[in-house]
């Protein structure tokens, strides 16, 4: 992956307030509003999209444990669909940045499957295919669609570009 210091943990807001803080903190004047947001444009123009796709995964990933209630403290925010959603997000974006990830795929992996057997344990439903995308039990292998899964958009000839209407 690239530079982790390009990467925001926080919204843009937090960002500026945090560079106010600092620079009052420091003796000197707050920032203007006009630096501030120069700052974060200079931070916007170093983010890669694979590097906020990869945040957002470990977000899902962190979120998916707590309300499967896999973390000390978090039994009870067990919530079933929110980490069924959070797997299927997870499963949809790993494959757009798992050359990216290089050696660190295989634990996002490890901890997708953890989430998965979490999910089963909670609904006694499996959780979808296995994070390496091979068929489940379920719908998928059999030729059918997943009940769980949100449909495929529609393929028009000439470049395969999905387009809204008839």
């Amino acid at each position: 992956m690239t530079d982790e210091s390009a990467t925001p943990d926080e919204p843009a807001e937090e960002i500026l307030a945090e560079a106010a803080a600092a620079g009052a903190a420091e003796g000197q004047a707050p920032p203007s509003e006009e630096e501030m947001r120069a700052a974060y444009e200079a931070e916007l123009k170093n983010l890669r999209v694979e590097d906020l796709v990869a945040q957002t995964v470990v977000s899902l990933l962190n979120l998916g444990a707590r309300k499967a209630g896999l973390l000390p403290g978090t039994e009870d925010e067990t919530d079933p669909v929110q980490v069924g959603i959070a797997i299927e997000g997870i499963r949809r974006l790993l494959p757009l940045i798992e050359p990216a990830l290089g050696e660190n795929a295989a634990s996002i992996k490890d901890a997708l499957a953890q989430l998965q057997v979490a999910f089963t344990k909670l609904t006694g439903e499996p959780a979808g295919p296995p994070a390496d995308g091979g068929a489940s039990d379920g719908g998928e292998a059999g030729g059918e669609p997943d009940a769980g899964a949100a449909p495929e958009p529609e393929q028009k000839p000439g470049g395969g570009l999905w387009t809204p209407g008839p």
